[in-house]
């Protein structure tokens, strides 16, 4: 019973902010996606990312573990994605990426740090990071060929990262004013990142629900088993095993139906898989988490 109630305080809060935002559009008031996602990930999270690693416990031969297991378990993610493609005869640009990558910025990251605090927070942070830079490359050219690995150095969130590491591993800390002011405005990540989510899962139209609820089961079975698998393998234990296997479970990104709806490689499918896979979600990840917090 006390297990139950634990994961419930932790998801109840994450899943309570998406529904917000999936009834407030759902009413009819206006909700700018574009803008608030541009705010969140060019500001806010950015912010969120460096401030949680600054913060951040964490040991440094864990992080190099996690960061090297992460870039494995998305090699094996596209691997199995791929496989899983060519077996049932799908559209490779409308699949591919959806299979791959997961909603680890939107719940990996509240989750993380609901479940396992600021550390669990700090390591999540590192997996979104490498899978957003692996998504802005790799998952471009899946989805429509390109193939510019500089436009990665565009993105906030990778000088967040970087900057964020090489402060914890040199345990420096920016003054009081400015660290602050971060705080503050990281702040802001997680609730819009949910909202968003929320807004964004009520404006989307699945197609093909039976065949999209056969693969989202099929993506969550595969994440979890690379998680676990990579993350022994490597020596992780404790949270950076956990956060590893949570963020590997997270469902498909709203991401990959934006990335769709640009390149125009059959919105509605990336739609399907993002709204089935979340709903999948809901029962999927409490149960995870039960597994994975400490008895």
């Amino acid at each position: 019973m006390n297990l139950a109630l634990t994961v419930l305080e932790i998801t109840a809060p994450v899943f309570i902010l998406g529904a917000a935002g999936f009834v407030w559009v759902r009413r009819g008031f206006d909700y700018p996606t574009a803008f608030v996602t541009r705010l969140a990930m060019t500001l806010a999270v950015p912010c969120l990312i460096f401030t949680a690693l600054v913060n951040a416990d964490i040991d440094p031969g864990a992080l190099a573990a996690l960061s090297l297991a992460s870039v494995l378990c998305y090699l094996l993610a596209a691997a199995a994605g791929y496989g899983v493609v060519r077996l049932f005869h799908l559209d490779l640009r409308a699949y591919w990426a959806p299979l791959t990558f997961g909603n680890t910025g939107n719940l990996g990251l509240p989750l993380a740090l609901f479940a396992f605090g600021d550390t669990g927070l700090g390591l999540a942070i590192v997996v979104f990071a490498i899978m957003a830079i692996v998504m802005f490359t790799a998952g471009l050219w899946m989805v429509a060929g390109v193939q510019n690995p500089a436009r990665v150095l565009k993105e906030p969130i990778l000088w967040a990262s970087v900057l964020g590491v090489l402060a914890l591993v040199a345990g420096w800390e920016p003054p009081a004013v400015a660290m602050n002011a971060l705080t503050l405005i990281g702040q802001m990540g997680i609730p819009l990142m949910l909202l968003t989510l929320g807004a964004a899962v009520a404006r989307l139209k699945p197609a093909h629900v039976t065949r999209a609820f056969g693969l989202s089961a099929l993506k969550l079975t595969i994440g979890v088993a690379l998680g676990v698998v990579v993350g022994n393998a490597l020596g992780l234990t404790g949270i950076p095993l956990a956060v590893l296997i949570l963020q590997m479970a997270t469902p498909v990104g709203v991401t990959s139906y934006l990335m769709a709806e640009r390149y125009r490689t059959d919105p509605d499918a990336a739609a399907s898989l993002v709204v089935t896979s979340t709903l999948l979600a809901i029962v999927a990840l409490p149960i995870t988490l039960s597994c994975l917090l400490p008895s």
